[in-house]
């Protein structure tokens, strides 16, 4: 199917698993409110309740996946309803793909893959080859149509959302997607605006880490180390940019970006920079997780109550989504009926 809409994103060395044949958030619509404060929380849809802590609890990254093939199920068997193919799709294409949004840090990770541009080309060459692009594209433009109005309803009208950042979303309440997620998890308007929100707080995050003085001072001592190996850059951003303006595309990492990431590494970890951001990125993760402490918590209630659906869905169906079997947790937490 057709690619969803992606996020924005401020994050550096960024290498992210396409949404391969997802078509998530295909239809939304963003229009930012001028003048609008950020919000200080984002509460659920009426009829939800606060959730306390000791109620919700993170998922880990098995009950994750069950979750994802769960959805891929729902949309798939939904979209053979309305008379068209859809293959379900691997959670993470590319599993040693990598995120570091202030400096590469993994000293064997840069020895292998630099900055990981040889990853970012294998995953642009896998979606490429989606077999729900390919099967889109094929499609004559009338039924191309017909398929984005089965995805995502016929217009992006019924829920809408607000981001802590005064961004308003819309997106339509009709259409495969809509369906999936209101049988996975009830509520489909308390669960569109907890994620508009929770999907927001890792970027609110890295930018309070990169607005901290402290981050700052560490980023001037790594600047140093760097100019002390021969690489002088005054910052990661820097030295990445540099990088990528004058490097050719190939399948693999080159020796000069190689280099350059485990100088970086290098430096991250003998500047005391790593240690720097770690405590920093916790230190906001826990703030902003506090200061939406509702969206939190009922994010994870929803998700941990459609575990015992999400289960049933994918019993027996064929998935590349890795279902594992039941966890303790699970095995304590009620099924609930599908609305």
């Amino acid at each position: 199917m057709p690619e969803g809409l992606k996020g924005r994103s401020t994050r550096r060395h960024r290498v992210t698993a396409a949404m391969l044949g997802s078509i998530v958030l295909a239809g939304v619509v963003a229009v930012h409110v001028a003048g609008d404060s950020p919000q200080r929380d984002a509460s659920p849809a009426s009829g939800s309740r606060p959730v306390p802590v000791s109620e919700a609890h993170p998922l880990s990254a098995e009950e994750k996946t069950v979750l994802h093939a769960a959805e891929q199920v729902l949309l798939r068997d939904c979209m053979r309803r309305q008379g068209f193919k859809y293959q379900v799709t691997s959670e993470n294409p590319l599993p040693e793909a990598r995120e570091f949004p202030y400096v590469v840090d993994d000293l064997a990770w840069a020895a292998e893959h630099g900055y990981g541009s040889g990853l970012q080309r294998a995953l642009e060459k896998i979606k490429e080859n989606d077999p729900n692009q390919r099967y889109f594209r094929s499609l004559p433009p009338e039924r191309r149509t017909a398929a984005l109005t089965a995805a995502n309803g016929p217009r992006p009208k019924g829920l809408t959302a607000r981001s802590p950042d005064g961004m308003v979303l819309s997106r339509s309440d009709q259409g495969c997607q809509s369906e999936a997620e209101r049988t996975l998890y009830g509520d489909l308007k308390g669960w569109f605006q907890t994620q508009v929100t929770v999907d927001s707080l890792p970027g609110l995050r890295h930018q309070r880490v990169r607005a901290d003085r402290r981050f700052t001072t560490a980023v001037r001592k790594w600047s140093g180390c760097m100019h002390t190996a021969g690489h002088p850059y005054a910052t990661p951003d820097n030295a990445r940019a540099a990088l990528t303006s004058s490097a050719p595309r190939q399948p693999a990492p080159s020796h000069q970006e190689v280099r350059l990431a485990l100088a970086e590494a290098r430096c991250a970890a003998e500047s005391g920079f790593s240690k720097t951001i770690a405590g920093l990125d916790r230190h906001y993760e826990k703030e902003l997780r506090r200061q939406y402490r509702t969206a939190v918590h009922t994010s994870a209630q929803l998700q941990l109550g459609a575990l015992p659906r999400a289960r049933k869905i994918t019993a027996g169906k064929a998935t590349h989504a890795g279902v594992a079997q039941r966890t303790p947790r699970e095995a304590a937490t009620p099924p609930k009926e599908t609305p």
